[in-house]
């Protein structure tokens, strides 16, 4: 039992299975990500709203929006 469960553990953890979605103000010049489509901090993007992962954005230099803080 011990054995089947460290096996699961193992195979859970070296998935990424829940890989974090955020959303920006265009696809470039963007400054913030938020984690909901609907943030205030969207609310004036004139800009098409792009969907990526946390790890694009932060790679991007995005950092996250004041009123997601």
């Amino acid at each position: 039992m011990k054995f089947i469960i460290l096996i699961l553990f193992i195979t859970l953890t070296s998935f990424n299975l829940a890989e974090t979605n955020v959303y920006a103000c265009g696809a470039s010049g963007a400054k913030k990500y938020h984690y909901k489509e609907s943030c205030r901090g969207l609310s004036s993007c004139k800009r098409e709203i792009t969907k990526l992962t946390l790890k694009q954005a932060q790679g991007y230099g995005l950092t996250l929006c004041g009123w997601e803080n």
